[in-house]
């Protein structure tokens, strides 16, 4: 049998960058979550689950600092503002290509073109790709849609990246055929392109093939679709595990290929196995079988005999079957004699058809763990809870066993918490729920963290149920940050912002709260979709310009620091919080060409109110009034002029007298007139 592997199969660069870029998070033990999928290959999936990856569908928490990888198949323009909004640090593991895409399309809707994208409405990159929209796209993925787009101008035509390359031709040229101003980009991934044509060239020339990738993988099926054109015998499989080798040791010369989101340590499985499991030793052990057994089947047995280390079984096949001390029960200290006896009917489990002399290798132990297994998959279903003892700590999480299953609890879902040190878990009983379940691979992966979260959600449930706008309630301040302190009012937390923390202006909220104390406040705004409420704790006391009118009246003087000069006046704060202005004309007696010549900003005053006005909220105030006035100077007297033939005049002073001049004799001839 010869195995020929396709050119350009497996990861593409897009792949592999995102699960490089999420590995290199794993690796800062930081908790990192995928927006969804993050490749579609559920088996790559549960690797990188196993060494802490979590997958969310929905942005529904706020996790500060926490890592949230943006899947290669990109996201939508709002779900990533969302993201940072929420406070996570953004990992964009979109794939380059689709980012170029995104680039032309936004560039091409700003000319004012209408964006057409060939592919599957439904398909995450497709949904992204809208995403980075104004306009909502026209979507289409059949000849009929294609043709119902008529006498349209200004056309952008682009494809799903996976896309068959005749499709997308065929879709564009229906559309370009029947409107005017039509520009065609061909988006399919040049990776896409090259897998494509090495399956096409690769089906063409071997008896059958094996196509290896995820179920939902679209370019994985696309490589199906061409390959069975070419090659009846084409067989679709996710791992080994999916290969009927009976079916393929039909063929000489077999072709391999796989998706671009096929892991290689999946394709060298498949090949490994077909190499080394020779057509020959198959079809001997087929044709040789008197009934038709494998390895991990479980199938009735009659016990021959029972020794101290070994029983011996038929179980209708050419050879015999052999139970060894070590596969007998999950109970060391059993021994055969306590548990069977010849003659007795019992299910066992084959190993392996062979154990070197003869013997089919038989286990009676593995049948408990398959029907423990059973009882696991049950509980699963009915979304239960089981108990884990924790039996030691391994990369990344805890080992724990449950009905004599080995599970494995990642670190990320020991607690709601990170937890640096697992050591303490060692020998504890936990309450799990069974996240992930996989009999085949023997895979069981559980989670105390759903638990506690579930009882977080629920207290959170019952904490919204006493929730009302305007109602004053009591909690205790948990966090302060630059904008706000989050306060817990009885199991939600409601955010004060800096604003609603008091009248006066604060620099920072530590100015007026500190963490564990225990506040009355106000809900302002609640919305229990988001989880978020608004909180107010100014507004459980008066407006500063309400305490100041009761407290403060005109013609008070009051003590009060400049926080503002400009050049009409200088604004001045009361020890209410409420700001009064002082004109330049209300600084001093004497005349003041700019406030700043006067007064300096924290400046300690005194003050008088000369008005207030309630409507405009306005206060006016003076500086100068609180002074002593200065004495008036004496303005002089009216000259007094006699008659002219007396010629006798009185003055003030002798400086008056001396600067008179020309007009006194003015002053002299005018009432000689008058006379």
């Amino acid at each position: 049998m010869e195995i020929i592997i396709a050119d350009n199969s497996g990861f593409c660069f897009g792949v592999e960058r995102a699960i490089k870029l999420t590995e290199d998070a794993l690796k800062t033990n930081v908790k990192t979550t995928s927006l969804g999928l993050l490749i579609h290959n559920p088996q790559e999936v549960d690797r990188l689950s196993n060494i802490g990856l979590n997958v969310t569908e929905e942005i529904d928490r706020i996790f500060e600092n926490e890592n949230l990888v943006v899947r290669a198949h990109g996201e939508t323009k709002d779900k990533k503002k969302l993201i940072e909004s929420k406070g996570y640090n953004l990992i964009d593991a979109t794939c380059p290509v689709l980012l170029s895409i995104y680039k032309r399309i936004e560039k091409a809707e700003n000319e004012g073109y209408t964006i057409i994208i060939i592919g599957d409405k439904d398909h995450p990159e497709i949904i992204a790709m809208a995403g980075q929209l104004a306009q909502n796209p026209l979507i289409i993925n059949t000849e009929e849609e294609a043709r119902e787009i008529k006498n349209t101008d200004k056309l952008y035509i682009v494809s799903q990246t996976t896309n068959l390359i005749e499709k997308f031709l065929l879709l564009s040229d229906i559309i370009g055929r029947s409107n005017t101003n039509v520009v065609i980009k061909n988006t399919i991934c040049n990776a896409t392109k090259l897998r494509q044509q090495s399956v096409i060239e690769l089906s063409k020339n071997v008896d059958a093939m094996v196509v290896i990738g995820g179920k939902t993988s679209s370019n994985t099926n696309k490589l199906y679709e061409l390959s069975k054109k070419h090659c009846e015998n084409t067989f679709r499989i996710e791992t080994v595990r999916d290969l009927s080798l009976q079916e393929v040791f039909k063929y000489n010369k077999i072709g391999i290929t796989a998706g671009a989101s096929t892991p290689a340590w999946i394709i060298e499985e498949v090949v490994q196995v077909m190499d080394n499991y020779s057509k020959d030793e198959f079809m001997e052990q087929v044709e040789g079988s008197i009934t038709k057994i494998y390895p991990k089947d479980v199938v009735k047995g009659s016990v021959i005999y029972v020794t101290d280390n070994e029983v011996m079984v038929n179980i209708g096949y050419s050879s015999d079957g052999i139970i060894k001390l070590d596969e007998l029960s999950t109970d060391p200290d059993k021994k055969p004699r306590d548990l069977f006896e010849e003659g007795q009917e019992i299910d066992v489990y084959v190993i392996k058809l062979d154990d070197g002399e003869g013997n089919v290798v038989l286990s009676t132990r593995r049948v408990e763990g398959l029907k423990n297994w059973m009882k696991l998959v049950e509980i699963y279903e009915n979304n239960e809870t089981v108990e884990a003892e924790v039996l030691k700590e391994v990369k990344g999480g805890l080992l724990a066993s449950v009905l004599g299953i080995n599970a494995f609890i990642p670190g990320s879902q020991i607690t709601t918490s990170f937890v640096k040190d697992l050591s303490p878990y060692i020998g504890q009983k936990l309450e799990c729920k069974i996240i992930s379940i996989d009999e085949k691979k023997r895979r069981l992966v559980l989670s105390k963290r759903v638990i506690e979260e579930a009882a977080e959600q629920e207290k959170v449930d019952k904490a919204w149920e006493t929730v009302e706008v305007d109602k004053i309630v009591t909690g205790t301040v948990e966090r302060l940050t630059d904008f706000g302190a989050f306060v817990d009012i009885g199991g939600v937390d409601g955010l004060i912002h800096i604003s609603d923390i008091s009248w006066k202006r604060i620099k920072h909220p530590s100015d007026v709260l500190t963490v564990g104390d225990e506040i009355e406040v106000k809900i302002l705004r609640a919305n229990k979709e988001k989880n978020r409420i608004s909180l107010g704790l100014k507004q459980l006391s008066k407006k500063p310009f309400e305490l100041f009118m009761e407290n403060n009246q005109v013609g008070d003087v009051v003590k009060g620091e400049v926080v503002n000069l400009l050049d009409f006046g200088a604004f001045v704060r009361l020890s209410e919080g409420v700001e009064g202005l002082v004109h330049v004309s209300q600084i001093s007696y004497e005349h003041v060409e700019k406030p700043s010549d006067e007064l300096n900003i924290g400046d300690e005053i005194e003050v008088k109110i000369l008005e207030i006005n309630p409507e405009t909220k306005r206060i006016a105030l003076s500086v100068k009034e609180t002074l002593e006035k200065p004495q008036e100077v004496k303005k002089p007297e009216p000259v007094k002029v006699k008659k002219p033939k007396e010629e006798v005049v009185e003055y003030e002073n002798q400086e008056l007298e001396n600067n008179l001049g020309a007009l006194l004799d003015a002053e002299l001839s005018k009432n000689i007139d008058e006379e």
